[in-house]
């Protein structure tokens, strides 16, 4: 026995067995199955995008095209004025509007004389508060109809559009404020069988 195990030592040294070739690690990107449009992820039934095809991998949306903001073009008149019209309730302004000291003229005479109300000649000045353009306008403003409140009100819508025209990079600011928007609001009418719009006359059972 001590003879065929030594044969057998012998044999192993002489002849070793072939060793198995190491298969290569193939490399990560090569094993990544790759898109192409037969194994393309389907289209979702509820007619939504998949996520990978509405963000790009700089993560911008590429659903539509990128819409910027357009600057209006500047509307003067002949005389290098701005123009617009106001109107609230009742009364209707027109309003011309050019670079100066920060006069205001209504129907020929000064603010402080046509709206002797400190509030109303706040109420006009709005447009240039919120845009920082205090005492750099002057405006020459014909108003009618309605009292003077809404006349104050016209006056400020109509330098609300003159100020933009005149300024197209402030029409962001005015337009935020609410101050081109026509107020709509206007007295209700009466009606029959009431003292006033709603009020009912005095009920008396005998």
């Amino acid at each position: 026995m001590a003879d065929k195990k030594s044969l057998s030592d012998l044999g192993e040294l002489t002849s070793p067995k072939p060793e198995t070739p190491a298969i290569a690690e193939a490399p990560a990107e090569a094993t990544a199955p790759s898109v192409t449009a037969d194994n393309a992820p389907a289209p979702r039934r509820d007619g939504r995008r998949n996520r990978d095809d509405v963000v790009s991998d700089h993560g911008v949306s590429t659903q539509g095209p990128q819409i910027q903001a357009v600057l209006r073009e500047q509307q003067l008149d002949k005389h290098g004025r701005a123009y617009a019209t106001g109107r609230r309730k009742d009364a209707i302004a027109r309003v011309w509007l050019k670079p100066g000291s920060g006069k205001i003229e209504v129907n020929g005479r000064d603010q402080s004389i046509y709206f002797a109300r400190p509030t109303l000649r706040l109420v006009i000045n709005q447009p240039f508060g919120i845009t920082d353009r205090v005492g750099q306008y002057d405006v020459v403003a014909t108003v009618k109809g309605g009292g003077l409140s809404g006349q104050a009100g016209a006056v400020k819508h109509g330098i609300a559009q003159a100020l933009s025209r005149y300024e197209p990079a402030l029409r962001t600011a005015v337009k935020r404020e609410g101050f081109l928007t026509r107020d709509s609001r206007v007295v209700e009418r009466k009606k029959y069988g009431r003292a006033k719009a709603r009020r009912s006359f005095q009920f008396s059972k005998r």
